[in-house]
């Protein structure tokens, strides 16, 4: 395996090998000899990124790269500094940008044989083989933190990548991304071109001038979003920044986006710096086991329960505890609902599995969240979404247990709390109650296998195609894809009403394939989310179908990745569903009495409004201009073969389809529990006036759990 793989097995000379977990704060070096006088000349720039290529992460003996690859987009904030780094880090494009592992890295053999790469990696690394920095290039710098996310989405936050840019609108650019990133808990690293430390001219070229304080950039818009932020004025103080970067990366209770912003001349500066910098570090990936006195009070509210209820949350996924919840359900039979992030927790077929919960879940999740006496969260932040605003856990003897790695999230909802990582502390838990012979009444387990029966019932009717050549609905092309997928597909969504559709509906089938971004919900997620799973999945060696389902809304915010994926040559699935318009924004603008105003894609009428022809734009022939291969889909046969054509692809492929609308025939099922979404509380339109009186009646079921 090469030495830029993201991905390395602990052998017995592995630093960390045999150790138990520990925190990333204290990080183990390569017992390598180094001289503590010896020091190598760099910029800051070089040093940055030849420090990135020997950071690790371990996590049960898995070891994997931490940073196995650089997106950028070059402006003059970066291009001689980061920029001019990764060419000295063996991306010679005269020499090609070599093989790719299909996983965002590059094979550090292809630019073996180059003169100037060997004289650049002899310089950076004293003479020994260079681990590679391979570049990715993207086309906009939001889509590049979407893509870096959905990589370590999938990496199981084990490993990430960095992304350039320059300063100005191109670092105010990752704003929202980084939000995302650390909204998610999912690692990035941020590396923002900024300002002159040196102040020779003042302003530069797209700086922020603030009168009050001179040390403020646009910069400074990613501090809120960044899990750790520094501004690196000065060579030497890349190492402290570089540490502590690393260490947050790789924290699992800390990780998010991380933002080092680099002066410009301070990248290109040069400085000796000292060799044990560039020592191989190793930092391991904690799984933190509970307190003792915690989890005694835990098994005591578990054995007291009559209808406890699992929320599963993104927190099992990220902690790999899959296996060891369904063996937790096996010995107890508590059912098992979960939230967007947590959704293939369970395969949909496993008996405790009884699907989505909250204001787009199940009714049958619905229902014994109504019911539930202990509620059971497991990485699980509450939102909105999965409480239904308050007003889901209506038992009044409810009570809260949330095993989380957080402190902040185990004590929401006045929970007992369980600290531990998900699955260290379900082994626990499961191994505590285990001598005490707890396990559901086997009625409550017949009521809620019964309740999931009934609710696949109207999972089919939703699904079903009875006239193959009417237009789908959206819940069609959801049932003709649920028909040919298998546990090696990868669904990716974030916004619209297609999420709603997918926790309710989509039977998920393995642990992976369930990519929903529902923390930020950001539309223009998708694509280049594709893009970054695709490079974790190996694409080219072991290729995987991944889908990433879009509407007209969602595409023309960000489809510039496109691009990209024809460029690497990714075996994208892109699925486009027409419905002019903001369609899921239309349907709640119309339950809160604001009459769909602004939500459709269409010409004036004479009055002004958009209620006119729909707008004569072609989503289709512009994702064959950027170089996707296009199958259009009319009716419900043509979507079928189009979408099995489109995965067999080998290479970037679009299904395009004209979606009928809820409003105009039989949609999915409603909404099983309330969101809050404020009405007017004053309003002259019949249709405010009524939406304000059933908001009132919803708004006076929340509670707050104390």
């Amino acid at each position: 395996m090469t030495p830029t793989s993201p991905e390395s097995p602990a052998s017995p000379t592995s630093p960390t090998h045999g150790a138990s977990p520990a925190s990333p704060a204290s990080p183990t070096r390569s017992t390598r000899p180094t001289s503590t006088r010896s020091t190598r000349r760099l910029t800051t720039a070089q040093a940055l990124v030849a420090f990135l290529a020997r950071q690790y992460t371990e996590r049960d003996g898995r070891r994997r790269r931490l940073i196995s690859a650089t997106w950028g987009i070059f402006g003059h904030g970066n291009v001689a500094g980061i920029g001019q780094a990764l060419v000295e880090a063996g991306n010679d494009h005269s020499n090609g940008h070599g093989k790719r592992n299909g996983d965002g890295t590059q094979d550090a053999r292809s630019n073996s044989n180059s003169n100037s790469n060997a004289h650049a990696n002899s310089n950076i690394n004293g003479g020994r083989p260079a681990p590679r920095m391979p570049y990715l290039q993207g086309r906009n710098e939001q889509a590049m933190v979407h893509a870096a996310v959905g990589y370590a989405r999938q990496s199981g936050r084990l490993s990430a990548h960095a992304v350039t840019t320059s300063i100005g609108p191109g670092a105010t650019n990752l704003v929202t991304g980084a939000a995302l990133a650390t909204i998610n808990h999912l690692p990035v690293l941020l590396l923002p071109g900024d300002t002159f430390a040196t102040r020779p001219a003042d302003p530069v070229l797209q700086q922020l001038e603030v009168p009050y304080a001179g040390d403020v950039s646009v910069n400074d818009c990613l501090r809120p979003v960044s899990r750790y932020f520094d501004r690196v004025t000065r060579p030497e103080a890349l190492i402290p920044a570089a540490l502590q970067a690393m260490r947050v990366l790789a924290d699992p209770a800390e990780t998010g986006a991380v933002t080092l912003a680099l002066p410009q001349d301070v990248q290109a500066e040069a400085y000796d710096w000292p060799e044990e910098f560039f020592a191989e570090r190793v930092w391991p990936v904690r799984r933190p086991a509970p307190d003792a006195a915690e989890l005694e009070a835990a098994v005591r509210a578990v054995r007291s329960a009559r209808r406890p209820l699992i929320v599963a949350g993104g927190g099992v996924r990220h902690s790999g505890a899959e296996e060891t919840l369904a063996a937790f359900t096996a010995a107890t039979r508590i059912p098992v609902a979960s939230t967007q992030a947590g959704k293939g927790s369970l395969r949909h077929d496993h008996p405790a599995d009884i699907g989505g919960i909250g204001h787009t879940g199940t009714a049958t999740a619905g229902e014994l969240a109504r019911t539930a006496d202990l509620v059971i969260g497991v990485g699980t932040r509450y939102t909105d979404f999965t409480t239904a605003s308050g007003t889901l856990f209506e038992n009044p003897a409810v009570r809260f247990l949330n095993l989380n790695i957080t402190g902040f999230d185990a004590h929401k909802l006045a929970a007992l709390p369980l600290v531990a990582d998900a699955r260290t502390g379900l082994e626990a838990l499961t191994s505590a109650l285990a001598g005490r012979g707890y396990r559901v009444d086997p009625a409550y387990e017949t009521e809620y296998t019964g309740a999931k029966e009934v609710w696949e019932e109207r999972v089919e009717a939703s699904f079903a195609t009875p006239d193959p050549t009417a237009r789908p609905t959206q819940t069609q092309v959801l049932g003709l894809l649920d028909t040919l997928v298998t546990e090696e597909d990868i669904l990716i969504n974030a916004a619209g009403s297609l999420p709603g559709d997918l926790h309710k509906l989509w039977r998920t089938r393995s642990r992976d394939q369930y990519h929903v971004e529902y923390g930020y919900s950001c539309m223009g997620y998708e694509i280049p989310a594709a893009i970054g799973v695709l490079l974790a999945t190996e694409a080219r060696t072991r290729p995987r179908p991944v889908w990433a389902l879009v509407g007209d809304g969602t595409y023309l915010m960000n489809p510039t990745e496109i691009v990209t994926a024809v460029q690497e040559s990714l075996p994208l699935k892109l699925v486009i569903l027409q419905n002019h318009g903001y369609a899921s924004i239309g349907g709640l603008s119309e339950a809160v009495g604001a009459e769909r105003f602004g939500t459709a894609y269409r010409h004036r009428d004479p009055d002004g409004g958009f209620t006119g022809p729909p707008l004569p734009v072609d989503l289709a022939a512009n994702a064959a201009s950027l170089g996707l291969h296009v199958l259009r889909a009319a009716t419900v046969d043509d979507l079928r073969k189009a979408l099995a054509e489109a995965r067999d692809a080998e290479g970037p492929t679009c299904v395009y389809v004209e979606t009928e609308t809820p409003d105009t025939v039989s949609g999915p099922p409603p909404a099983q529990a309330w969101w809050d979404v404020p009405v007017a509380e004053t309003a002259s339109r019949p249709a405010a006036v009524k939406a304000r009186e059933e908001y009132e009646r919803q708004a006076a079921a929340r509670r707050r759990h104390l």
